[in-house]
């Protein structure tokens, strides 16, 4: 390209981001990236009745999680700061001022009574809602007396009544709208705050923004944007609007789908990675097969016209089961590093803290292969260390066994545990098949009563590799704790 790209994500700060915003912002990234282009970061905080505090801290948090870095924003700078639209008031007060003195733009007085009114007598008539455009048509003596009974008038956009609009868009193609059907959309609130369709026009052409990646569902303003556009006399960037994000039943994403805001996934213990990849394949495809794929790999690849028109389904199951591909592709002291402030977080309140993280390192490689998320892992670690189990006694008598049987194999293994120098796994498994071969029972019987016995359950990590990892001194306690509920039951 012959012109440097630059792409932007302009957040509101309005809570935690939606996974869907966070889809915009990765293409943005990935198509800046591919192209050696500029990211930049902006954020739209004009709603001061929808901002709420500690967003923009989240935001950016969030960002830097997944590893969507930004070359100009907040933090960062850049040359065409500031970068909070709130701090760019009078940016947008002096543009719409020079639309109303150049006739593209009009002083509105209708209260928000009468637009109320108009909006349920439209509702009522079953009309399209919109302004009915009644202070565009004020002589200059009707406007004198609005001004006259000191009415604080709104800016609304004089469209054109007339021909159509055509949206150049790089998924889409050519998207043409009848101008009739465009509405005198607002452009200044009396407030002297902006609009989002103002604002987002005038910062775009400040900050060179080349090409305009947003959702689906701002391409019915985009006619109005080009207005905008064409009347302050400048250039008109590329668009490139995303297909909307669907929930599994095919309608709109939203909570009752089950987690929606990045903060939620990363707090369920998602790795940044995976959710990249995940999102990355939401409307976007190298080819008919290939999942698993690396930033690095995205962003090799990543162009806008293999952006599919269709609306993406947001299948949860999915991103379960590549969070787990992640997890396990992970090294042990990284997994270890990952897992560690969700173990300390979410264990039993009765395991003592704070953890050996020598210790949760010699837990991980047997419990990395059963774990889809990091906050699992408390869950497949916990009798790694609690101090006492607690479990029903019936699940020594499976297997064919008798609780004569269970009692005989579980002293005969004390005993034999008991005299061990070396806990080590090889030696382990040595000693215990030997020790069933010598109670004449199969080898089944006895690891299932030493796994309930050391592990209280019947599905845990291999048995002699979770013994070596709890040790002798626990092995043997637990044992002992054992025999002691077999004799009591």
């Amino acid at each position: 390209m012959a012109q440097q790209v630059r792409t932007r994500f302009a957040p509101s700060p309005t809570g935690f981001l939606h996974v869907g915003s966070i889809r915009t912002a990765l293409f943005g990234w990935l198509f800046a990236r591919h192209n050696n282009g500029v990211f930049i970061l902006r954020i739209e905080d004009t709603d001061a009745t929808r901002k709420v505090d500690g967003a923009v801290e989240a935001i950016i948090d969030d960002l830097h999680w997944l590893g969507l870095n930004w070359d100009e924003g907040p933090e960062v700078g850049g040359n065409f700061g500031p970068y909070i639209q709130s701090q760019r008031l009078e940016k947008y007060k002096e543009a719409a001022h020079r639309l109303v003195a150049q006739g593209a733009a009009y002083n509105c007085y209708c209260s928000q009574e009468r637009l109320g009114a108009l909006r349920e007598e439209q509702t009522k008539h079953k009309l399209p809602p919109g302004y009915d455009r009644r202070c565009r048509h004020l002589t200059e003596a009707e406007r004198a007396q609005k001004e006259k009974e000191g009415i604080t008038p709104i800016i609304r956009l004089k469209t054109s009544l007339e021909g159509q609009t055509v949206v150049h868009d790089i998924i889409w193609g050519d998207v043409v709208f009848k101008n009739s059907t465009v509405e005198d959309l607002v452009l200044l609130k009396s407030d002297g705050y902006p609009t989002y369709h103002l604002a987002n026009v005038v910062d775009d052409h400040e900050m060179q923004i080349t090409h305009v990646i947003r959702a689906e569902e701002w391409m019915s303003s985009t006619p109005c944007h080009i207005m905008l556009y064409n009347a302050l006399g400048y250039e008109i960037p590329a668009f490139g609007h995303l297909p909307m994000l669907l929930g599994k039943d095919r309608s709109k994403l939203g909570k009752r789908h089950g987690s929606t805001s990045i903060r939620q996934f990363r707090e369920d213990g998602y790795l940044p990675e995976a959710m990249i990849n995940f999102l990355a394949l939401l409307g976007w495809s190298l080819d008919d097969k290939t999942e698993i794929m690396t930033v690095e790999d995205l962003v090799k690849n990543f162009t806008l016209e293999r952006v599919s028109k269709t609306a993406a389904i947001f299948d949860h199951e999915k991103l379960h089961w590549m969070n787990g591909v992640y997890v396990r592709g992970l090294s042990v002291d990284d997994l270890t590093a990952r897992v560690f402030p969700f173990m300390e977080k979410d264990l039993p309140p009765e395991v003592k803290r704070p953890l050996d993280i020598n210790y949760v390192r010699q837990i991980v490689p047997l419990i990395r292969e059963r774990i889809s998320t990091l906050k699992d892992a408390a869950t497949y670690a916990a009798f790694f260390l609690l101090d006492e189990l607690e479990y029903d006694s019936v699940m020594f008598t499976g297997k064919n066994m008798t609780t004569e049987t269970a009692l005989m194999a579980l002293k005969a293994s004390e005993e034999k545990l008991s005299s061990l120098e070396n806990f080590s796994r090889d030696l382990l498994e040595d000693t215990l098949r030997h020790l069933a071969d010598d109670l004449g029972i199969k080898t089944g019987q006895l690891f299932n009563s030493l796994r309930v016995a050391t592990t209280a359950r019947e599905a845990a990590p291999p048995l002699f590799e979770t013994m070596a990892v709890l040790g002798k001194e626990r092995c043997l306690k637990r044992i002992k704790a054992a025999l002691a509920k077999l004799v009591g039951n």
